[in-house]
């Protein structure tokens, strides 16, 4: 046992007797700016173009700015997201569900304020009930 401690401390003090390695490999990267000609959205969100032709979103969180390539969506891609997605009508409402890494989402919306794909997933369900009483 006191053979391990002796050659514990010697491997600490040989580390710390190294000190830092490349002082120039520790510098802080500058911290990220909103470009000045970026475009103002209206979620707040700011659009840019840098001069490679890259679009770029940048926004503002409570940890500074955040920089994210704006790329084109996929519509199969963004529908294959909500395949698992359940829609059970309530009188003037539908309640969705989905399965999700922490349990299972449950949120409802009325049927006149629907988004895009909430209103897709609404109607295969229908389109699977008609399908069921055929």
């Amino acid at each position: 046992m006191k053979l391990l401690i002796v050659f514990s401390v010697t491997a600490w003090m040989l580390a710390a007797a190294d000190g830092p390695s490349k002082p120039e490999a520790h510098k802080a990267a500058a911290p990220l700016t909103i470009p000045a000609r970026a475009v103002k959205g209206d979620d707040g969100s700011y659009r840019y173009t840098d001069r490679q032709g890259k679009k770029w979103i940048y926004r503002k969180t409570p940890f500074g700015i955040a920089r994210v390539e704006d790329k084109p969506v996929d519509e199969a891609a963004e529908m294959a997201r909500f395949e698992n997605v359940k829609a059970v009508e309530d009188g003037d409402t539908i309640r969705f569900e989905r399965p999700g890494p922490f349990g299972v989402y449950r949120w409802q919306r009325k049927k006149s304020e629907l988004d895009e794909t909430e209103q897709a997933v609404w109607d295969r369900e229908q389109a699977r009930a008609a399908a069921g009483r055929d």
